[in-house]
């Protein structure tokens, strides 16, 4: 043959590049994996959260009838502080 270097040459560019999407091709898949478990991690503790904050608003409901003060102190405590600006 007379470009046998050429040829050489383009099979090992083409092998890299093989190589290459096969390496890609794994990283996308491992990546959707963890997204979608962090997905689901998310939305746990959304939900956590969300009976949470359903549960100090009718704490919060309730207080405003009978009026206990140390119920008052409590639903005080776990107010969310907010930013000094």
């Amino acid at each position: 043959m007379k470009s046998d270097t050429t040829t050489t040459v383009l099979n090992f560019i083409l092998a890299v590049l093989v190589i290459l999407g096969v390496v890609f091709a794994l990283l996308s898949m491992t990546r959707a994996r963890e997204f979608k478990m962090l997905s689901t991690n998310a939305t746990l503790a959304n939900n956590a959260l969300m009976r949470a904050q359903g549960l100090a608003n009718d704490t919060a409901a309730y207080n405003a009838s009978a009026k206990s003060p140390e119920l008052a102190r409590l639903l005080q405590s776990i107010q969310p502080k907010t930013a000094a600006k």
